[in-house]
């Protein structure tokens, strides 16, 4: 007689697995031709932060190891043309990827090329979503096909180390994006009155993040409630066995309509999506036919599974293992950093973290409560001051918060972060200074049009304001999104006649 676990056939994930990386080549995309624009003025030859300057630096500072501290092609070339090369290469391969070419070739050399532009790309790269970027690639590696060309329903069957290690990072990303909150200490997040603040203090509001902001303080608690909820306690069902496909697809569907709710209240680049596409792997072929055209299911029709050849599974084996371990130290850090820990497993953290492939996170774990914003403005005279616009981040409090995802414009998300500190980015505040006095185009293309056109202007200073959304009745009487209070100068500059 057959035993119950017989009954049931064991799941596939040929489909999911092409759904996955189909799915991943396209957020790859996105990322490399958005930031494609935004190098030249970013860290070219010309920009705020010279990626060439970085790696002088760092050659004279670490000498031959340089090249392992700072993992990049950029060696080969830091100017305008070698990081352009790098950039439109990854759109390249980010569309064989998605036709399917090669995979496991495609995948490790885009994970390559975003690792040596995250390097160079320094601070305006150094967001949570580019490192979950290198980290889910690089599991693509491990868990794509081999093959030039491999087809659907072609029977080869997905490695299932490697599978978990795509699903540990779902669930890594999800439950410390919860416990993070949790162990800071930060009595916005313990008091359950963070998302009084959230929606008008995040980094680039969207209109709907203004009402939002308007809901009233038990709704806002609540929310973080169900927020803690989801990110605490959903995760473990990730961690089910795969026959529990119900309880999957129930984990699949509450992360994904957080991931919705966060994207519909403000603009966080391709991260959304990139957790969408993570979470989907959760999902075995027997669901996603449900939910895909007849075609794809057709193709995905069950066959005799082909295994991959075995010093290639060995291969992934050894390799999974250890990004399974480092992984554990990842989350353990995050949960405990706080505590003191063993030195050997700061060692052994610090000595993968120069790849940015193996990674802690949290965003958001400690909430900002006020908004400072710090505005750019220009004179001819200096003595008539007009605003200097940014394309994105507020600013006239009459302009309403835009919607920009899946687009990431890594100025103005970083000039969130100056005003948090703006002594931690003098030196490309300095930058900024000077390229706008110098009408640097490669600088002024990242901002929004000039208040004088024609000659740049000879004098710039950043003001420092405070920033809170309108309330109801003043939207109302004054058409403001914003209302702010000047709090005074953090730096002015003028160019020589």
């Amino acid at each position: 007689m057959p035993t119950s676990s017989e009954l049931v056939p064991s799941p596939r994930y040929e489909l999911s697995r092409w759904l996955f990386l189909r799915l991943l080549a396209l957020v790859y995309l996105i990322a490399f031709a958005s930031l494609a624009p935004q190098l030249r003025g970013l860290v070219g030859e010309q920009g705020l932060l010279p990626a060439a300057d970085l790696l002088e630096r760092a050659g004279e500072f670490y000498g031959a190891a340089a090249w392992y501290e700072f993992p990049t092609l950029a060696w080969l070339g830091a100017g305008d043309a070698g990081l352009l090369a790098i950039c439109w290469a990854g759109v390249v391969l980010a569309l064989l990827a998605g036709a399917g070419v090669a995979p496991v070739l495609t995948f490790a050399l885009l994970w390559l090329l975003y690792l040596s532009l995250t390097v160079a790309g320094q601070t305006f790269l150094a967001f949570q979503w580019d490192t979950l970027l290198l980290e889910t690639g690089l599991l693509a590696c491990l868990y794509a096909p081999l093959g030039w060309l491999p087809r659907l329903g072609g029977g080869r069957e997905p490695l299932w180390v490697a599978r978990w290690l795509v699903w540990g990072l779902a669930f890594k990303l999800t439950f410390l994006s919860g416990i993070t909150k949790l162990v800071s200490g930060d009595p916005t997040w313990s008091g359950l009155t963070a998302l009084t603040f959230h929606y008008q203090t995040q980094p680039l509001p969207a209109w709907t993040s203004w009402y939002a902001h308007q809901l009233p303080a038990w709704l806002h608690m609540g929310s973080a409630v169900v927020m803690f909820g989801i990110e605490l306690v959903v995760p473990f069902l990730v961690l089910a066995p795969p026959r529990f496909r119900r309880t999957r697809l129930a984990a699949f569907a509450l992360l994904c309509l957080f991931q919705v709710a966060i994207a519909a209240t403000g603009n966080y680049g391709f991260f959304n999506l990139l957790t969408v596409v993570l979470y989907l792997a959760l999902l075995d072929d027997a669901t996603l036919v449900r939910l895909l055209p007849r075609n794809l299911a057709l193709r995905a029709a069950p066959g005799v599974w082909r295994r991959e050849p075995a010093p290639w599974r060995a291969a992934v084996a050894v390799a999974a293992s250890g990004i399974a371990v480092i992984s554990m130290l990842t989350l353990w850090h995050e949960v405990t950093y706080r505590q003191g820990r063993p030195e050997w497993s700061d060692r052994l953290v610090r000595l993968v973290a120069p790849f940015r492939s193996i990674n802690g996170y949290g965003l958001f774990r400690s909430m900002t409560t006020v908004r400072p914003e710090l505005v750019v403005e220009v004179s001819r005279d200096g003595l008539e001051w007009r605003e200097q616009p940014f394309r994105w981040k507020p600013g006239d409090p009459g302009r309403a918060p835009g919607f920009v995802q899946p687009h990431m414009p890594r100025l103005d998300w970083q000039m969130w972060f100056a005003a948090l500190d703006p002594a931690g980015a003098e030196v490309w505040l300095q930058a900024l200074m000077e390229h706008v006095l110098d009408g640097t185009p490669a600088v002024t293309r990242l901002l929004g049009e000039p208040p004088f056109p024609g000659a740049p202007p000879r004098h710039v200073r950043l003001a420092y304001y405070r920033y809170d959304f309108t309330s109801f009745e003043e939207g109302r009487a004054t058409g403001d999104w914003w209302r702010r209070e000047l709090r005074g100068y953090v730096m002015e500059s003028e160019r020589s006649p």
